[in-house]
């Protein structure tokens, strides 16, 4: 039976408090005057009792309930401790810890009410003489109830020490990874093998040691709900708080700093963003306003979303108070978008309060909530819609310590890209630079299947001479704040596991770069801020700054408006086809022994499903006959029937060309024409066609296998 994290916890806590209660009782028995140990003993009935009412076990805070009021008598000087007492407190424990076992393997507390325990615990209140302890409660140490099997598998740990174990196995990964590259330089495979078993040892207790200190983001948002009711009766607004993926887990490094960022946005939310009753009663929108958190994880990193359906920011008024306070000149407002209007609002020192109350209007705002986030490495954003809410998304990393990276080399000198941020990499030697690369208003972008990528030359941004023109580059396909672009970076290198070491504080305003750490020869690489590299170039600003970005796409996409992505194949020995990269799906190959029969016509089973088999060669007029091969090539098509498998001779390439047809159709159709690519005579085939025509040559063998069947051949 799954257990929710907060009963396991309990159950845990519980279970420790009752271990730390026997142990003073013992010692409370030898000096009944020590009020220290008394403190304790009560704490523990207290913490014990208030938790199972939390969770509803209301037996067990019935007589834990009684129990805490006789220690409080005994704490007051009221009675005096006797043998009689202590041996009834020592039945209430066995009590309780039998019920602890019955939840934690049943998953509730039990019909028992322990009356005569009770009953002894009222006695000593009212006086009333108690010959001896009642033994209601199972006892002797052996029970398998005594100790559940939740409180054994857990154990508490000093977060320093966790802190402390984390720096050492940062240090074993940087000697880790020396001693893999000294090995990969060595033709020894004893060291070759020690080195290997020491990176999959090593591996392994990176992931254990990181997981332990990794806790819900619940824990945080614990305190909320009082937050929000506090906020509520200081503003008269009426709020709902909704809560959704409390169970998305954290470091908690970074949990202890986003804690007070998400304290600021939510109190923003309250006070800024929604509505008094009667103004949302006025808007048609019901009293009570809705704030929802949402976490969940996205591309390694949590993203935290803060939205309140409030009537969202007055783009104007910010303007206007921008303006007024002269955190802008007349002559840049003219030009800004919304985007960049609302990014005001993380301007030091601004705010749209009317006037300074224990909330808002001192100037500490949202600035302080960004510098926070991006302390750690995260980021955050806003998005709003007038009248109908507003909608804060705080992107965070999953852990600060170790994270896979990517290292590259620009003019000689090395750097590591989180691999987080990365899409995809492409390689262009200096032929298709010059190619393929295309500069328009002084701005360069990259065609990627058929989509338009800004280009940022690392170089160009260190101020750093510029590379020959015979030399290859490579572009790295980067995400930075749910955008794509490509970076042009000398030469890739691996990927490696690298420990994130900050930047000093005579560093910390560097843009670019996120941190540093050490590569296994000893060297420092610096770490490369997407996010940062992008703003930096303009490339993802909605701004007269990034406008040149914006008109070079368009640029490019009428240049290009006639060009074509084709997937080239082979047809028979000698001809070359292509069809539109559009129309293609996947591309497989499957063993000829693979090949099997359906109502006479060839499939293949494939990903749970029966995939007919087209061979273009045999279906084309003129055709070469098929030659048997021990696989087949073949090019996956979603048709209006369902996936096709169309069966090749062989695929040459994929290419973008602006080539058109100068022939009528033929082939039964099956041929749309033809044109030159890459210099050769280039057949553009229908596909739909080739799929139309297979279906009808299928019903006219059906069709005669019919009749011949009816004439009893």
């Amino acid at each position: 039976m799954a257990m929710d994290e907060a009963l396991r916890a309990f159950l845990v806590e519980s279970t420790e408090n009752l271990a730390a209660l026997e142990e003073d009782l013992v010692l409370l028995e030898r000096s009944p005057r020590d009020a220290d140990i008394l403190a304790r003993v009560f704490r523990a009935v207290h913490t014990v009792k208030g938790t199972c009412g939390f969770f509803g076990f209301n037996r067990m805070e019935r007589l834990t309930h009684v129990a805490e009021d006789v220690l409080a008598q005994l704490r007051d000087g009221h009675i005096a401790l006797s043998q009689v007492l202590t041996g009834t407190l020592f039945e209430m424990i066995d009590a309780v810890r039998h019920m602890l076992a019955r939840i934690e393997q049943q998953g509730d507390e039990g019909e028992e009410e322990f009356p005569a325990l009770i009953d002894a615990f009222h006695a000593v209140l009212e006086g009333r003489h108690v010959a001896m302890p009642v033994a209601e409660a199972p006892m002797p140490s052996d029970d398998p109830e005594r100790h559940g099997v939740v409180a054994d598998s857990a154990i508490r740990v000093d977060v320093g020490l966790l802190d402390k174990l984390m720096n050492v196995v940062g240090e074993l990964v940087l000697t880790r990874n020396q001693i893999l590259q000294y090995a990969g330089n060595q033709a020894d495979p004893a060291l070759t093998s020690a080195s290997q078993r020491l990176n999959l040892i090593t591996t392994e207790l990176q992931e254990g040691v990181m997981k332990t200190r990794m806790q819900p983001i619940s824990t945080v948002w614990s305190a909320f709900p009082r937050l929000v009711r506090d906020l509520e009766v200081h503003t008269g607004k009426k709020v709902r708080l909704e809560r959704e993926g409390g169970e998305t887990e954290l470091d908690r490094s970074l949990l202890q700093a986003i804690k007070d960022p998400l304290t600021h946005l939510l109190r923003n939310a309250i006070d800024h963003g929604l509505e008094t009753p009667a103004a949302r009663q006025k808007a048609g929108k019901p009293e009570t306003g809705l704030l929802l958190l949402r976490a969940f994880h996205e591309s390694g990193y949590v993203i935290v979303d803060i939205s309140d359906d409030g009537a969202g920011v007055d783009i104007d008024a910010v303007l206007d108070r921008a303006l007024t306070r002269g955190l802008i000149r007349p002559e840049q407002a003219a030009g800004m978008s919304e985007r960049d209007i609302l990014q005001l609002l993380f301007l030091p020192g601004f705010s749209t309060a009317a006037q300074v109350t224990n909330l808002s209007g001192r100037g500490v705002g949202l600035d302080v909530v960004r510098n926070n986030v991006e302390r750690v490495g995260g980021s955050v954003d806003i998005q709003t819609r007038r009248g109908e809410g507003t909608s804060f998304k705080v992107k965070i990393p999953l852990t600060l310590a170790i994270i896979p990276a990517l290292v590259t080399t620009c003019h000689d000198e090395r750097y590591a890209i989180p691999q987080v941020n990365l899409l995809e990499i492409v390689r262009l030697d200096a032929s298709e630079r010059r190619q393929r690369i295309e500069a328009v208003h002084e701005s360069r972008v990259f065609r990627l299947r058929g989509k338009l990528l800004p280009l940022v030359d690392f170089r160009e941004v260190l101020l750093l001479p510029q590379r020959s023109d015979e030399s290859s580059v490579h572009i790295l396909v980067l995400q930075a704040d749910s955008r794509s672009f490509g970076l042009i970076v000398d030469t890739v290198r691996d990927t490696e596991e690298i420990v994130v070491k900050p930047l000093g504080r005579h560093f910390k305003n560097v843009p670019c770069f996120a941190g540093a750490t050490i590569m296994g020869d000893g060297r420092v690489a610096l770490i490369l801020d997407a996010v940062a590299i992008a703003q930096r170039a303009h490339v993802l600003a909605d701004t007269q700054q990034g406008s040149a970005w914006k008109q070079a796409q368009e640029t490019v996409e009428a240049k290009n408006h006639d060009r074509h992505s084709l997937l080239l194949f082979r047809i028979g020995t000698q001809a070359q086809g292509a069809i539109p990269l559009s129309s293609v799906q996947r591309l497989e190959e499957f063993p000829a022994t693979a090949i099997e029969y359906s109502c006479g016509a060839e499939v293949v089973q494939y990903r749970n499903i029966i995939l007919p088999l087209l061979r273009v060669t045999r279906l084309l007029e003129g055709g070469h006959a098929d030659v048997w091969k021990e696989s087949l090539q073949v090019i996956v098509h979603a048709s209006a029937e369902g996936l096709v498998g169309l069966v090749v001779d062989g695929i040459v390439d994929i290419v973008d060309t602006d080539a058109t047809a100068f022939m009528s159709k033929r082939g039964n159709g099956i041929i749309k024409g033809s044109a030159v690519v890459q210099g050769r005579v280039t057949d553009l085939v229908d596909t739909d066609a080739i799929v139309r025509f297979a279906e009808q040559a299928r019903r006219t063998q059906v069709a005669i296998a019919k009749v011949e069947g009816g004439n009893g051949e």
